[in-house]
């Protein structure tokens, strides 16, 4: 079956909606559940359990799915994700492809930072646009806790690598967490001020393998921008981009030694900003997911290697896309956290 979309005329693209009117116009793609780290927050210490590469997507299919989602509902912004996306034989070439879908205005890529030394100029030569990478610490012993690697010179590298290519954004990612980023946040801002990039900081969220999330392990929004402000002075509150962004974000005082720099705290625990979501995530293994937190998921895998029409296929993520749930319900009696764990979902 031929199912190469530019042979014939496409159907007018349609928005992804749900019950609720919510648009979706915003993917995360992860192209593994593979990684070189083992984040507590993530993934299990030892004998993490992987997919069979033959269940992953190839390349051929996310494209297919992606230049559909692009193409006929609306989709303008592509993240890629893992596990750790750049451990992805020929990540680069992948990025080719997708960058040469019309219509995509977006593509950006989540990354620990580690292999782009080798692969940021490959990556930007093929079209992607933007980086996030995550860093929760610049003390080697608080990394190895955290990591369970002693590798924070490869990131450091890495966010380096990334800064001399010239991409059009970067942001460092830190998970915010209760006795940990108290001692952080300083060396942080000031690192990423002086590299003249943006860091944000992510509330802990319950998706760890082992299930040890408690919610006072969460260090709050609201008291990170109170020791920010003890240290840095006053903040300057800036207007979000657009009603989606995840993030909230803040100028530092003017007068000081970082004046203007960028910070931005995403309250994905205390203030969800669910009511404004816009995102849709893929699975490696091809399973659609209308929320970071859902229970249940649309696999497509089978769908696609079966030899469904491309109708039938957009159908199957419309049909996931109207059941997604007012919220993520962390804040519920009866909230229980996803059946996968972070690594396997795709962030």
């Amino acid at each position: 079956m031929n199912h190469d979309s530019t042979s014939t005329p496409l159907p007018p693209s349609d928005p992804l909606v749900d019950s609720l009117g919510r648009v979706h116009t915003s993917v995360r793609l992860s192209v593994t559940d593979r990684c070189n780290l083992r984040c507590t927050y993530c993934m299990p210490e030892i004998d993490a359990t992987f997919m069979p590469r033959d269940h992953l997507l190839t390349f051929e299919e996310l494209h297919r799915l992606t230049e559909l989602l692009v193409t006929r509902c609306g989709i303008n912004d592509v993240r890629l994700t893992g596990g750790e996306p750049l451990v992805r034989r020929e990540l680069d070439r992948f990025v080719a492809m997708l960058s040469g879908i019309a219509g995509l205005s977006d593509l950006s890529l989540t990354t620990n930072g580690i292999l782009l030394p080798a692969q940021a100029e490959k990556l930007k030569a093929a079209g992607l646009k933007r980086l996030n990478i995550s860093i929760d610490t610049l003390d080697r012993e608080q990394f190895k806790k955290l990591a369970r690697r002693d590798s924070l010179d490869e990131t450091l590298a890495g966010i380096e690598a990334a800064i001399q290519c010239g991409f059009e954004s970067i942001k460092l990612n830190a998970i915010a967490i209760q006795g940990i980023t108290e001692h952080e946040f300083v060396s942080l801002i000031e690192f990423a001020a002086a590299k003249g990039v943006i860091i944000r900081f992510i509330e802990f969220m319950p998706l760890d393998f082992d299930r040890a999330w408690q919610r006072d392990s969460v260090l709050s929004g609201d008291r990170l921008l109170s020791l920010i402000e003890q240290h840095f002075g006053t903040l300057t509150e800036q207007p979000r981009e657009t009603p989606s962004q995840p993030a909230e974000r803040f100028r530092l005082p003017e007068g000081g030694k970082f004046a203007g720099a960028e910070i931005g705290i995403i309250r994905s625990v205390s203030q969800p900003f669910c009511q404004a979501c816009n995102r849709l995530r893929i699975t490696a293994d091809g399973s659609i997911r209308n929320c970071l937190f859902a229970r249940d998921e649309s696999p497509l895998r089978d769908l696609i290697r079966s030899g469904a029409s491309d109708d039938a296929l957009i159908q199957a993520v419309r049909d996931c896309v109207w059941q997604k749930k007012p919220s993520h319900g962390i804040d519920g009696d009866g909230f229980l956290p996803p059946p996968r764990a972070m690594y396997s979902i795709g962030g």
